[in-house]
């Protein structure tokens, strides 16, 4: 069963020392050890940690890489929050 988190929950993990998440679409991931294997380096992984980022994610990112990676770092779900 997957985890799911709040957008606030995934905040909190903006560091290495409380590991790093992302948000990318509905997933949460931990990119904590992945920032050395990242080819475009650790520095915007970094400097995302804690966020959603869809948006920079697929501004450079294709399927494949989700399909080739998300499966070892998704940690669960992001919570729908309702849109008043």
């Amino acid at each position: 069963m997957s985890k799911t988190f709040t957008a606030k929950d995934v905040a909190e993990h903006k560091d290495e020392k409380s590991g790093m998440y992302i948000i990318v679409d509905s997933g949460v991931y931990d990119i904590t050890n992945f920032l050395d294997e990242h080819p475009g380096g650790a520095k915007i992984l970094k400097r995302m940690a804690g966020k959603n980022a869809t948006k920079q994610f697929w501004k450079y990112h294709g399927k494949n890489v989700l399909d080739k990676y998300g499966g070892k770092l998704k940690v669960g779900e992001l919570q729908e929050t309702a849109k008043l």
